[in-house]
């Protein structure tokens, strides 16, 4: 299986899985509501890329149906434990058929993917048409998010920051109709799958 993070990613979130969300605050879902707005169908199915110990779906589960998907067995083992479906699953290979979610969301993991357009190639492929595929990381272009980069490098995680325009822009590349919902240290970049009509 290639790497759905880049060298040392994987086998460092193997090591921390156990110990992530002592440190990782839990996640908010207002960014879920604007996003999912974009969306020109009902959203109910989510797909939660790079989706690690399921935080994110954990706390998407109080108003969506949620499958977390990351290629880390032990970032999984955590997300299972909390009683969330799981797919051990390549980004770029997603072996989910065409149209099988509403929406995915790639949350504070999309600078991990070493193959980002791929990823959101996949993704795209499984959102149904009206759906939306979701971008919410930190922007390198602010403090806080140079000095988060500068810690994962420290850690020696192969990780590459892209501000909130330029994954607009992958958005854009991959056929969806996109627009920043929000920036700051932390921003949000949707893109809807377009109908065939």
């Amino acid at each position: 299986m290639t790497g759905w993070l880049g060298r040392g990613d994987v086998q460092f979130f193997d090591r921390v899985a156990r110990l992530y969300d002592v440190f990782m605050p839990p996640s908010g879902t207002d960014w879920a509501t604007a996003a999912f707005d974009f969306a020109d169908r009902p959203v109910e199915r989510v797909l939660d890329l790079a989706g690690g110990t399921g935080r994110v779906s954990a706390a998407l589960a109080h108003d969506y149906d949620p499958v977390v998907a990351d290629v880390s067995a032990g970032m999984l083992t955590r997300a299972h434990d909390r009683g969330l479906p799981t797919v051990r699953a390549d980004a770029g290979r997603l072996p989910l058929r065409d149209d099988a979610v509403d929406a995915a969301v790639v949350v504070d993991a999309y600078h991990h993917l070493p193959d980002r357009a791929a990823a959101i190639r996949e993704a795209a492929r499984v959102v149904a048409p009206g759906g939306v595929v979701v971008i919410r990381d930190f922007d390198p272009t602010t403090l806080p998010g140079r000095g988060i980069a500068a810690s994962e490098a420290l850690f020696g995680m192969d990780s590459e920051f892209v501000a909130a325009d330029a994954a607009a822009q992958a958005l854009t590349r991959a056929g969806l109709q996109a627009r920043v919902l929000d920036r700051g240290t932390v921003y949000t970049a949707v893109g809807r799958v377009p109908r065939a009509d």
